[in-house]
């Protein structure tokens, strides 16, 4: 019997070399550094979130797709395939990478000033230096337009008074891109996390992203020289922009989640003998397995032309909805799948299947919820925005 195989469209084919070996190389990271270790890291609700960093930093690999500053300068598709890898292994260690490269230092590659960018973006590219970014708050999540934050002038300085809630990376950081509103709007503003009134607390007890650092920022009137403002971020615009950037690994690392629930079911599946049989000789099971691999196929094709459109300076925000709602909400149900296939295995931490699925819901949720994309796909099709 041949090895199980998901690439049933040839899909290597579409890659180029450079990719391919890109992506070889992160897989090899996540064997050695990741598998081994992240089932533990899970039960115990803790991760080595600095010392991951360094390991990352020195392949390159935050702010992979960024140039300049000591970023690598990869490809959106390299990039993509990077966070495939690490989803692979866990949403948590893709999360880490994808805060620290496509939120915090894009906000600062994209929108701060020649000093800031200096300052800030060598070190978070070694990982020496880990960012979070602040968006998100207690009581306004998909309505960032509705943020409670303030940044008030005071002389030459800025004086920021809120919170934010569900901050990737907060309780280790170095640095917060904090989003707040003036009086002429949103502004961002870089912040060191040792400046006088800025608190965190790590969030505890969560479900899901187990490995993952999540927090809480509150900021007490916290003043900030007039060089920790972005020059360039003016408006909702902004932040949405590092959004976007954002979500477009997500695209591709909702599927190394799935990829690695179809691998590890379709093993179990060939070797798990019931009624005299291997369960994957059973018509329902293999209906379960095709089903699945073809979404899974669908979702990839879906990522790689949303990264060359990337790539061509072309791709839209409204597709990288259309990327989020479907691979997310697609790996999900695959996670949901598999778990049937391995019965009551598949609720046992020596799979990662259950706790794939888990990390996955609060992917549906994060950076964009299945609703709010719905509604911006729903607005360029009709012209007409639901959101007001």
């Amino acid at each position: 019997m041949s090895a199980p195989t998901l690439d049933l469209l040839d899909l290597d084919s579409s890659l180029g070399e450079e990719e391919r070996q890109i992506r070889a190389v992160v897989r090899r990271l996540v064997d050695d550094r990741v598998r081994p270790y992240v089932a533990d890291w899970y039960e115990r609700g803790e991760v080595p979130a600095r010392e991951l960093a360094r390991e990352f930093g020195k392949l390159g690999l935050l702010g992979m797709h960024l140039t300049g500053y000591g970023c690598a300068g990869s490809s959106a598709v390299a990039y993509g395939l990077a966070c495939l890898e690490l989803e692979a292994g866990d949403s948590g260690v893709r999360s880490l990478v994808s805060v620290q490269g496509s939120l915090a230092m894009y906000a600062i590659w994209r929108y701060g000033s020649e000093e800031q960018k200096q300052r800030w973006l060598p070190g978070m590219a070694t990982g020496e230096l880990i960012g979070c970014f602040g968006l998100t708050e207690p009581d306004h999540g998909s309505d960032p337009a509705s943020m409670a934050t303030r940044a008030r002038r005071d002389g030459d300085d800025w004086v920021l008074t809120g919170g934010k809630m569900w901050i990737t990376n907060a309780p280790v950081a170095d640095v917060a891109v904090i989003w707040a509103r003036a009086e002429e709007g949103v502004r961002g503003f870089a912040v060191p996390l040792d400046t006088p009134g800025v608190a965190t607390r790590e969030i505890r007890r969560k479900m899901s992203l187990r490995a993952s650092v999540t927090g809480e920022i509150s900021l007490d009137d916290v003043r900030l020289p007039a060089d920790a403002l972005l020059p360039e971020a003016v408006g909702l615009k902004a932040p949405l922009s590092c959004l976007t950037e954002a979500r477009h690994g997500i695209v591709w690392g909702a599927l190394g989640a799935a990829r690695e629930c179809l691998e590890t079911t379709l093993r179990y599946a060939t070797t798990r003998t019931q009624f005299g049989r291997p369960i994957a000789g059973f018509q329902l099971t293999q209906a379960k397995l095709a089903d699945m691999a073809v979404e899974w196929q669908k979702g990839y094709l879906l990522a790689l032309h949303l990264g060359r459109l990337a790539d061509a300076g072309s791709l839209r925000p409204e597709q990288v909805s259309v990327g989020k709602l479907n691979n997310v909400r697609e790996a999900l149900a695959i996670a949901r799948q598999c778990r049937t296939i391995l019965g009551a295995n598949g609720v046992s931490g020596e799979y990662p299947v259950m706790r794939h699925g888990d990390n996955l819901e609060s992917v549906l949720t994060y950076e964009g919820t299945s609703e709010i994309h719905q509604l911006v796909i729903g607005q360029k099709l009709t012209g007409v925005s639901a959101f007001t």
